[in-house]
């Protein structure tokens, strides 16, 4: 669901500020040097397999995550679940290539239990610097907006609730009747479109953000010619509200500003380490499950006659079909034209069907489907191809999903929307758990996502 706070991510900080640059580093160095002090206290000399756990650490936590803009208590939350999560994933890693031996136990007790409170205080310092700047004389910048209409609203808040509040909203400019515009802008309106440039002039005005509809072209021009005689950044604000926007930003082509609305966030490095971390987590992880899989396997093949796998076409990365793998749990296969879901009770299922379900061990063969480049381990779960058939003409950006490579596991099912989407509604809301994957994605995420799923097959009573 698109929202002020992604809005004003995406569009009106599209440069990268000097406080995401040092976010971005800022979490991988903490994490890393508080590793090397901590050796270096206990005087525990850096070997290699010391060197190989600081470059990995390093990769997974680098672009940091800039926690300098919310709330204290969201930081802390997300400093301590993002850390737990990355223990865990250290911790499997090490114990499938029988490194653990390696590290001294102490030395490592003390890095896990250190390094989430330097990064708290590291957040706390980087808040008080901020604020500190904030209230330097010369900090504030003052901003306009032209156009009382629902967007010039919503630019309004998200000016009014910027959390380094670098910026003061002074009002609003519309040639527009009282009862044309929002209420709240009547009390703020400042004049009309033609008192716009000399205000600035005359008042200091820092930022003009122009949120009239492209049916105002003429007068839009006619307005940036005028305030282009003044000192003023000007914005202008498309009307893209109507759709789902995913990885919005700003590029440049060749000379050429071009604004993304629907992009995938696996691009560049990106891909690159989605893709990696794919690779060697499925491997160590199938490594470790084989004995799993072959009793499995054995249970599957005495439940009922039949294969052992399951083999479905779905939906992939851009649409393409694709065959998904998972244990056979049902008396029948049902992969044509009309697949009907999985109801609670189904006599379809088989008894051994039901436990492997209920505790998602039936999708374990899909790790074989992410070392192949068919799916990855977090990401929107990929339906059957009828109901993408069905779903794609009754929901709004149902397909946008398939941006990205399908997943294991994925945001939505550890929000609760595992199983049966036996309504409009709820698929509708799986839907909308997967958009916002796709806006926030980062590898801390992701780690987040397996922690929980592990956590939901152990203790989920209501799959089926």
């Amino acid at each position: 669901m698109f929202n002020n706070r992604n809005y004003n991510r995406t569009f009106f900080n599209a440069p990268q500020s000097v406080t995401s640059f040092v976010a971005a580093f800022l979490e991988p160095a903490i994490t890393v040097g508080a590793l090397l002090v901590v050796m270096g206290h206990y005087g525990v000399p850096v070997l290699r397999a010391s060197m190989a756990l600081c470059l990995l650490v390093f990769a997974l936590t680098f672009p940091g995550r800039n926690r300098f803009l919310v709330s204290r208590l969201e930081a802390g939350i997300d400093i301590v679940s993002s850390w737990v999560s990355m223990l865990a994933i250290l911790w499997l890693c090490g114990y499938a290539t029988n490194s653990l031996l390696f590290f001294d136990f102490d030395v490592m007790v003390t890095w896990a239990v250190l390094t989430p409170v330097l990064q708290w205080a590291a957040v706390l310092l980087g808040k008080a610097i901020l604020k500190y700047q904030a209230e330097q004389p010369n900090a504030r910048r003052r901003a306009i907006v032209v156009g009382a209409g629902p967007l010039g609203g919503k630019v309004a808040r998200a000016l009014q609730g910027n959390p380094d509040q670098s910026t003061e909203f002074i009002g609003y400019f519309d040639d527009r009747t009282d009862s044309r515009v929002l209420p709240e802008a009547v009390s703020m309106r400042l004049g009309g479109l033609r008192d716009v440039a000399n205000y600035v002039y005359a008042q200091g005005i820092h930022e003009v953000y122009i949120t009239l509809p492209l049916g105002s072209q003429p007068r839009i021009v006619e307005l940036l010619e005028a305030v282009q005689g003044t000192t003023a950044s000007l914005y202008f604000v498309p009307d893209v509200f109507g759709i789902s926007i995913i990885q919005g930003r700003l590029q440049d082509m060749n000379g050429v500003p071009v604004v993304g609305i629907c992009e995938t966030p696996f691009t560049g490095t990106n891909d690159l380490v989605k893709r990696v971390s794919d690779i060697v987590l499925a491997s160590i992880i199938l490594v470790l499950i084989s004995p799993i899989l072959l009793g499995l396997a054995i249970g599957v093949k005495l439940s009922s006659p039949g294969p052992v796998v399951f083999k479905q076409r779905r939906n992939g990365l851009d649409g393409e079909e694709i065959i998904v793998y998972k244990f056979r749990s049902m008396r029948t296969q049902d992969n044509g034209q009309v697949v009907k879901q999985a109801t609670k009770g189904d006599s379809r299922i088989t008894p051994f069907g039901a436990f492997i379900r209920k505790t998602s061990l039936d999708e374990l063969p899909q790790f074989i489907n992410v070392l192949q480049g068919r799916m990855s381990i977090v990401g929107p779960r990929p339906h059957a191809v009828a109901h993408n058939e069905e779903y794609r003409r009754l929901i709004k950006a149902y397909m946008v999903r398939h941006k990205v490579r399908p997943g294991i596991t994925g945001w939505a099912q550890v929000n609760g929307l595992r199983g049966e989407t036996e309504t409009i509604e709820k698929m509708q809301a799986r839907v909308e758990f997967d958009l916002e994957y796709l806006r926030n994605w980062s590898l801390g995420l992701d780690l987040q996502i397996i922690v929980r799923t592990i956590r939901l097959m152990v203790f989920d009573r209501n799959a089926y």
